[in-house]
């Protein structure tokens, strides 16, 4: 019994080192050529590692309109050894340099430098409630700023103007959804787990600036029996085309045309001159933007490969061109792609996509001038209760999808009038950003039930409306779900306000039969004018709130289709409204929009809380380099260099909110010595 205490710390000092010295990344994103990024949840805590190709200084940070001004950002180096590590947050008239802030919410974990690469590892709270200099990671897309420099500030300076060239340092903010609890590690590859890749083909990237949509048509006939595609995850060619890589979205299309056969014989084209083969190929099956890490199938479902289903898949890339002060202006050409992971072990159901919005239609208007329009496409109770199964399906994942003006999406639930928490939403969506996400557990979406896609829009920008449309110039409101069991009633469930609601929004009574282009025959004082005429000088300042009440309230018409492009018999002579509900979900406030105090906050005048800890860069403790079977696969850094690497790190317990692990386990290592001295008292 005397060596009970003794195997116990031993057994805790083990247990601590190789918690300090090993990490396991849920997620690992490439933001350019030398600069990786990784991260973990665990609760209310997210966990980061920068691995920067620097042997300056390097930051991340979180925007949410991808400028720096009001960013919030961590700037760390290592120095002779010593780690530097501070929370810095830009002001909204910045100059390019961050300011430390007065309260430093972020945990060094882990900082080493070696012949090639910079490496620091913190966490820090979700939501940390430095309302003032410190940017909330929510469900909705964040904006990464990031940086590096291969100068450092001298002596661990925090002193305005001593940090090397910001300006020069700042490379691109790129979104990214963070809070996906879902781990994307790779599937490892067995007998019956095989891949395809669908790449592209010696595309040329843009010279200027300018954006290619490029479209490559790929013929899938070789899949003579069923097979589920249960992952995929980008192919990039190089990292150093990463930043010129914006989106790539995989389609299913729908029958077997002439156009198709002849698009798929082909090296691909761009998408400007394959409007009508896009027209058919309108199911998304994978979509990849930068930043992202590729989709992994729940085990209960895959995606369908069936050629006698579908032969034919388009896969659409979006590139961007060269900035104009870039100076690598070398032409280049791409050739990534999708890599697709299917099995010949079916899981038990099929997933389906299902499309949920506004129909793309010029009935869906946006006026202009005004900060916050908002639009609803609705899947009505007739057509889920017609479509879906009894048991109802089961959504795992989702798509929201906006084009420039789009501010906000909330996917919506209704059942017997009641609306339910919703099944997604996103506050501050980037139309730029494609990606299904996972969602922490399926929702079920029983028949009857109405879903909605409401997106919210600031047309401030604007001086003319905008129109619902298929093209980049138009705008969306589409949430596409993925879910199963598959179902082949329903593909896609949209809406669009009526001929009427629209015409008595904008004050038209009456158009005149068989006028080409169309005019209005009453009222009296705008009698003759066209259409267009109207919507175009229509006085959207002082009518706004009247057309936004009539379009939400009006009549509209559903659209209900099946995956043969048909509507559901029943539903399209139907006038619908929005639900006259008993129930509204209103979301719960957190600390950062309720000012929540605690007992560790301080109170500022006016009563608001806010949380200061102390800011520190002295070492606390040192770590020895990481075992040498590390997971390579997170690893960017040379395996030679490796060896050469200086670690050291900074937790610090009044840093951190709450107890540490450290802190913890030095609790339970006293208690058991404790005990032990009480035995031989």
């Amino acid at each position: 019994m005397c060596c009970y205490p003794t195997k116990v710390l031993l057994v805790v000092v083990g247990f601590l080192s190789a918690v300090a010295a090993a990490a396991h990344w849920d997620h690992a994103v490439d933001l350019d050529e030398n600069y990786r990024l990784l991260w973990s949840l665990s609760q209310q805590d997210i966990t980061f590692e920068v691995q920067a190709r620097t042997s300056g200084y390097v930051g991340l940070g979180f925007s949410t309109d991808g400028t720096i001004y009001g960013a919030d950002i961590i700037i760390g180096w290592v120095e002779n050894g010593q780690v530097h590590f501070q929370d810095r947050h830009f002001k909204q008239n910045s100059n390019g340099e961050p300011h430390v802030d007065s309260s430093q919410d972020y945990v060094l974990l882990l900082g080493y430098e070696n012949a090639t690469h910079t490496v620091l590892r913190f966490r820090r709270k979700l939501d940390t409630c430095d309302t003032a200099q410190d940017v909330p990671i929510t469900n909705d897309t964040i904006r990464i700023i990031y940086m590096y420099h291969n100068s450092e500030p001298r002596n661990g300076s925090q002193a305005m103007g001593t940090l090397p060239d910001p300006t020069e340092a700042f490379k691109d903010s790129v979104p990214i959804f963070l809070t996906q609890r879902v781990n994307q590690v790779p599937i490892e590859l067995d007998s019956r787990t095989r891949t395809i890749e669908l790449k592209n083909k010696d595309v040329p990237i843009p010279q200027t600036d300018d954006n290619l949509r490029w479209c490559t048509m790929f013929k899938l006939d070789q899949f003579v029996r069923k097979h589920h595609v249960i992952r995929y995850e980008p192919v990039i060619e190089s990292r150093s085309n990463i930043p010129h890589l914006r989106h790539i979205v995989l389609y299913e299309c729908q029958g077997s045309t002439p156009e198709l056969e002849i698009m798929s014989r082909e090296f691909g084209r761009s998408c400007m001159e394959a409007e009508k083969e896009l027209l058919t190929c309108n199911s998304i099956v994978a979509a990849w933007s930068r930043g992202s890490e590729g989709f992994t199938y729940p085990l209960e479902a895959g995606y369908p490969l069936d050629s006698y289903q579908a032969r034919f898949y388009m896969m659409e890339t979006h590139y961007t061109g060269f900035q104009s002060n870039s100076v690598d202006l070398t032409p280049r050409v791409d050739n990534s792609g999708l890599r697709l992971y299917y099995t010949t072990t079916l899981r038990k159901h099929d997933a389906g996509v299902l499309s949920v919005g506004m129909q793309p239609n010029w009935r869906h208007i946006i006026p202009p001038g005004q900060d916050r329009v908002l639009s609803e496409g609705h899947c009505i109770e007739e057509c889920t209760q017609r479509a879906f199964p009894r048991p109802g399906i089961n959504i795992f994942a989702v798509m929201m999808q906006t084009n420039g003006m789009g501010r906000q999406i909330r996917f919506r639930q209704v059942r017997s009038r009641e609306e339910l928490t919703p099944i997604a939403h996103d506050g501050n969506v980037d139309a730029n950003y494609q990606e299904y996400r996972r969602l922490h557990t399926p929702v079920k979406a029983l028949p009857g039930d109405r879903l909605i896609a409401e997106c919210t829009y600031d047309s401030t920008g604007r001086k003319q409306i905008a129109l619902g449309g298929y093209s980049s110039r138009d705008e969306t409101c589409l949430v596409l779900s993925l879910y199963y069991p598959r179902q082949k009633e329903l593909t896609s469930c949209h809406s669009i306000p009526s001929l009427p609601t629209v015409l008595r929004a904008v004050g038209i009574n009456e158009l005149a039969a068989g006028t080409n282009p169309i005019r209005i025959a009453s009222p009296a004082e705008i009698a003759g004018m066209t259409l267009e005429e109207r919507l175009l000088t229509y006085d959207w300042r002082v009518n706004f709130n009247d057309f936004q009440y009539v379009v939400r309230k009006g009549a509209f018409k559903p659209l209900c289709w099946s995956a043969r492009n048909t509507p559901i018999p029943g539903t399209d002579n139907v006038d619908a409204y929005a639900p006259n509900l008993t129930k509204i979900w209103r979301p719960m406030a957190t600390c950062s929009f309720s000012g929540g105090a605690s007992s560790a906050h301080g109170t500022m005048a006016g009563g608001s809380s806010y949380s200061v800890n102390r800011f520190v860069t002295e070492r606390d403790i040192s770590l020895d380099r990481p075992p040498e079977d590390d997971d390579d696969r997170w690893n960017v850094i040379e395996g030679a260099a490796r060896s050469k690497s200086i670690r050291s790190s900074a937790p610090s317990a009044s840093l951190a909110s709450g107890v540490t692990l450290a802190v913890a386990v030095s609790r339970l290592v006293l208690f058991v010595i404790f005990l032990n001295t009480v035995r031989l008292l």
